[in-house]
């Protein structure tokens, strides 16, 4: 049975941005430094060696996205093509901009984050549905439509920026279920419990 999971490499202190994260500068000042275990200084992807590089296969598997329209956005919906030619599912109250039309794997959700998850996970089959975003991961935990949460602890402390989990509804528990730790970063996936 497929799973929604979300994929987040976090500093320490709990951002996925670093400060000045806008249209112009996605990600914020210091963003690649989240990403360094995957992605090298000329920003080509890689796959790391190691244990770090069995949790590239898992992303690489999935078989559709869910991500949130900012996140979509500001990478240009990523060319129509996440990994591997699977549908991309953005839930958006707004209709999208028209450049979206060059891109035939992306598709907006207008009817809320439960109707985005059921879609994706459709599209996906017996694969899991990658998701993305930090608003969109807190409207999925809310709905009770998010199943696990892959973490790639950074160490390294912003002090501000875009923190993943600003606001939630209620408390949450989580149970671990694996723990991979390497020089780059600590990558912990969680089952959310309900």
């Amino acid at each position: 049975m497929s799973a929604a999971v979300l994929y987040m490499s976090t500093s320490l202190d709990g951002y996925i941005a670093g400060p000045g994260d806008e249209p112009g500068n996605p990600g914020g000042d210091g963003f690649g430094r989240l990403h360094d275990w995957f992605v090298a200084p000329d920003g080509e992807f890689f796959r790391p060696s190691g244990p770090a590089g069995q949790l590239m296969d898992e992303v690489n598997a999935t078989g559709a996205v869910l991500a949130g329209r900012r996140t979509v956005e500001q990478a240009d919906h990523w060319k129509g093509d996440h990994h591997d030619g699977v549908p991309i599912f953005v839930p958006s109250h707004r209709p999208p901009g028209p450049s979206v039309a060059n891109y035939p794997l992306v598709t907006y959700v207008t009817d809320g984050i439960a109707s985005a998850m059921a879609q994706a996970k459709a599209a996906a089959g017996d694969r899991n549905v990658l998701v993305h975003g930090a608003y969109t991961a807190q409207r999925a935990l809310n709905a009770g439509v998010l199943d696990e949460l892959q973490i790639h602890q950074i160490p390294v402390l912003f002090g501000r920026g875009r923190r993943l989990f600003e606001v939630l509804p209620s408390r949450l528990e989580l149970e671990i279920v694996r723990v991979i730790d390497t020089p780059e970063a600590t990558h912990i996936r969680y089952r959310v419990r309900r």
